[in-house]
């Protein structure tokens, strides 16, 4: 594609970067094969080729970002399904960030907008507050249908039933016999109010694997979530505060993560940081980073027979095509001694997309309802998934028990029945 930037305009780093990006886009559409909103909406604009001539004019132009500009861009889940099929290697990814940051820098949303934003960015990446909203949610749940805001409607929807009791990971946790490794493991923020038995099972896992595991005192936000709203003083905030913790953990392994959305922002701290003085730490971090699955695949997996379990895989998008981790899961299920299946479209987004099914609650609706289907069909016992955004998204749309992989292979090898089984009687123990 051709760009027509001027030399001032590319003294600014960023700029210079999505110049490079825009200008190995060749117009191919290949794209719109696999983007999930294309699929859906079936609108130009609202495809990652549309939405690369949206950002290019608004970037090239130095012009603020205007409201049709902002509604295709909003619409982007940023499952980066298209770098996965763009032959020609387009870094969508740090484009879509580019253009999210010019956006919240030169455009003001309605106040509805701005207060929605805010409040998500204020309360989801902080565990006690997160837990409080929660509880408020289940209160005001049978209102729902009053309100005005399909947003608000879709957030007092997906707040769950029951929260488990609040638990601590923090600490050492010993290797079962010989030490064969120090690793760190990243509890995440949403996913310590919304499910505990996650990191436990990761855990445990891991000290049956011979390893030992440093969870950080008082670990917080990566700053994924904010990052990709564009609020990058926040994002960078979080992101240095998780440097220092995992810095401050001594020598290290591995960086061990559950949560795939988070490994892969914690991946591309040292892009993020290009240019801060901190840049060589945040390279170090992302350097370590491993997703639980990719770290077991190499380490070795603690032996273990698995129940006889007809399991479907769903590949979370910040996994596949983020991190490009899409044999490890299944193959380490397969190994544990799980029959693994896999749906239809396994490249599509679920629809999750980090806060994308509280700020686009139809679209969110739509991919929900087609991933369901494709899971359904091919008749599993268990749906497994490695991103607890996914497991809460496709657990409000199923009577298919959703677990976490590291569940499942926790149980194989000796932990416990992973508790969104035990109301599954057909499900042998």
């Amino acid at each position: 594609m051709q760009t027509n930037f001027t030399p001032q305009q590319l003294t600014d780093p960023l700029v210079a970067r999505s110049n490079k990006i825009l200008r190995a886009c060749v117009h191919c559409g290949f794209c719109t094969a696999t983007c999930p909103t294309y699929q859906v909406l079936g609108d130009e604009l609202d495809s990652p080729r549309g939405r690369i001539y949206l950002i290019k004019d608004m970037l090239e132009n130095g012009r603020d970002a205007d409201e049709k500009t902002v509604k295709h861009l909003d619409r982007c889940l940023g499952c980066l399904s298209c770098m996965t099929t763009c032959p020609s290697g387009v870094d969508y990814m740090h484009l879509i960030d580019h253009a999210r940051l010019h956006v919240e820098q030169t455009y003001r949303r309605p106040w509805r907008d701005r207060a929605l934003r805010w409040m998500l960015a204020r309360v989801l990446p902080h565990a006690g507050r997160f837990r409080l909203a929660l509880m408020a949610a289940k209160l005001a749940r049978p209102f729902a249908r009053l309100m005005p805001d399909a947003r608000l409607r879709a957030m007092l929807e997906m707040a769950p039933g029951s929260l488990p009791a609040p638990t601590r990971e923090d600490g050492v946790h010993p290797a079962e016999g010989p030490r064969r490794a120090r690793v760190a493991l990243m509890p995440g923020c949403a996913q310590r109010t919304l499910n505990t038995d996650i990191n436990a099972a990761t855990i445990r896992l891991l000290q049956r694997a011979g390893c030992e595991v440093v969870v950080p005192e008082s670990f917080g936000c990566c700053g994924a979530l904010t990052h990709h709203m564009g609020r990058e003083h926040d994002a960078l905030a979080s992101a240095r505060a998780t440097i220092r913790s995992f810095l401050a953990a001594g020598p290290l392994d591995a960086i061990v993560i559950n949560t795939s959305g988070c490994g892969t922002t914690i991946k591309d701290y040292g892009k993020i940081f290009a240019g801060d003085p901190m840049q060589p730490e945040a390279a170090k971090v992302a350097g370590l980073a491993r997703d639980v699955t990719e770290f077991l695949e190499a380490h070795g997996l603690p032996e273990g027979t698995a129940p006889d379990l007809r399991v479907a895989y769903h590949s979370a998008c910040s996994l596949q095509h983020g991190q490009q981790i899409r044999s490890a899961p299944k193959s380490l299920l397969v190994q544990a001694g799980f029959t693994v299946v896999e749906p239809e479209n396994p490249h599509l987004c679920c629809g999750s997309a980090g806060t994308y099914n509280l700020l686009q609650p139809e679209l969110s609706g739509e991919l929900k309802r087609r991933k369901v289907a494709t899971l359904e069909a091919v008749a599993p016992q268990v749906i497994a998934a490695g991103n607890i955004g996914c497991m809460m998204q496709i657990g409000t749309g199923t009577g298919v028990p959703v677990v976490h992989t590291v569940e499942l292979l926790d149980w194989a090898s000796g932990g416990p029945r992973p508790a969104a089984l035990t109301q599954a009687p057909a499900i042998p123990t």
